[in-house]
């Protein structure tokens, strides 16, 4: 059974604790309320809080106060700020302070009940995002925390792995994992580059040949295959092979046995394949480019890892993994990232993944003199494009001979892009708020500033 989310209020207005008390008692919350704030911050050393209601305007320490101290002691914690004097500066100050949200006296229930239930989610979300470790795979994502759980159970079993998912991803990490959890650890892991040799010497080099079996075979020599006898066989970029190839693969996933070049004996082998691509294999498969039954031999148990710019939870952490470790290898003292430069990395798309950002890191530290990491030291492909898209979408205004009034002008562009972003997108203000680039909070202030809030905004007839 859940424990009941405990949430604090704090109001200097009785009518308003005991309505929201008996508000969230009745929504299976267990609330708790404090006149002001030094009740609050009495009732926070003895309680573990999950939210905060704030009241901003209170005699003595005022709600922006409280919301500080408050996230002092539980950083994690939202605090949802209300009052019945709203102005633009309280909310930028409550903001910058990292409140969750503001609401305005009098409010909506319902739209209470449905923040404090995004509140409390997010604080969910926030403490599950724990940082992983296991080897080289640094992850704080959701999505590769589940694979990472799922590693020990897939390990255990000798079916076969596909490990989908772009390249540079960490696919050969995951298959590495793999084995070393697996009771093959103490034998060999092998690599193969499907992709990387051209046919006859890819199958040379998988099945070994005898001495004489063309020209240039001067000794016996065996294949990747039975060098992975009793471990791993890691069979990267499988989506290139051959069709002659796939028929000779699905041979030995079937029957367990290779023959080398130039030998009619077949050799039993013991050895677990896991598979890697970048394609779509099933795609492949449909268009004739892959055999459906060799794609469902390797396929046993799939896994699929998300792209980067999908987890970019994980950039910061895995930029300060790369950091310590080139500035390990490369004996430099770079020891941070500025939050300029981390904040281009975090609007990059990674087009080449964790492999291009581990390259983007070791470049930065070799060539930076200081010992943070700058905006000007990070080298990303696109960057100047993007730049230069930016600089051609900018909105450039001419200023009339007789002048204007910039204040007003301001508004009545602000006010008018407001109702355009709600009639494209026929009244839905989160969408409407992605269109302007404001956060939704953000948007709902400047509504209210114009008065747009009560207007209607149903658009769907616009």
């Amino acid at each position: 059974m859940n424990t009941p989310a405990k949430i604090l209020i704090v109001d200097d207005q009785e009518s308003i604790r005991v309505l929201l008390t008996t508000f969230f008692k009745k929504e299976g919350y267990e609330p708790y309320y404090a006149p002001n704030a030094q009740g609050a911050l009495k009732l926070a050393e003895k309680i573990p809080f999950d939210l905060a209601l704030v009241d901003i305007k209170m005699p003595g320490m005022d709600g922006i106060s409280l919301l500080e101290e408050l996230k002092k002691k539980v950083p994690e914690m939202p605090v949802i700020m209300i009052t019945a004097y709203p102005s633009i500066d309280s909310a930028v100050k409550a903001m910058h302070k990292e409140a969750f949200d503001y609401l305005i006296k009098p409010f909506n229930l319902d739209e209470l009940k449905q923040l404090v239930q995004r509140a409390l989610e997010q604080k969910k979300a926030t403490s599950l995002s724990k940082t992983v470790y296991y080897g080289s795979i640094v992850t704080r994502s959701p999505a590769m925390i589940r694979i990472l759980e799922n590693l020990p159970k897939i390990a255990a079993t000798k079916a076969n792995v596909l490990i989908m998912g772009e390249s540079g991803t960490g696919k050969e990490l995951i298959a590495r994992a793999i084995h070393n959890l697996s009771p093959r650890r103490d034998q060999p892991f092998v690599t193969v580059n499907c992709g990387g040799l051209p046919e006859t010497l890819l199958e040379s080099e998988l099945f070994g040949y005898k001495k004489g079996a063309f020209t240039g075979a001067t000794s016996d020599r065996i294949g990747l295959f039975q060098s992975a006898d009793k471990g791993t066989i890691f069979l990267d970029e499988i989506g290139e092979l051959s069709p002659l190839l796939q028929v000779k693969l699905l041979r030995v996933v079937e029957g367990k046995y290779i023959k080398p070049l130039g030998n009619a004996q077949e050799i039993k082998i013991d050895v677990r394949i896991i598979s890697a691509t970048n394609r779509d294999l099933e795609k492949e498969v449909i268009e004739g480019r892959f055999r459906e039954d060799l794609y469902f031999r390797l396929n046993v148990i799939p896994i699929r890892i998300p792209p980067l710019r999908r987890r970019k939870e994980d950039i910061p952490i895995l930029v300060e993994y790369f950091l310590r470790k080139y500035s390990r290898e490369l004996g430099k003292d770079v020891r941070q990232i500025s939050s300029s430069a981390l904040s281009l990395l975090m609007e990059y798309d990674f087009p080449g993944n964790v492999r291009e950002l581990e390259n983007i890191i070791e470049r930065s530290v070799a060539l930076e003199t200081h010992n943070i990491i700058l905006p000007e030291s990070l080298v990303i492909s696109d960057f100047k494009k993007k730049q230069a898209k930016k600089e051609k979408g900018k909105f450039k205004p001419i200023l009339p001979p007789e002048g204007l009034d910039l204040e007003k002008t301001l508004a009545e562009i602000e006010k008018d892009l407001l109702l355009q972003a709600l009639k494209m997108t026929k009244g839905v203000k989160k969408e409407a708020a992605n269109l302007l680039g404001l956060s939704f909070r953000a948007f709902r202030y400047k509504l209210q500033k114009y008065g747009l809030d009560k207007i209607d905004t149903n658009f769907k007839n616009a």
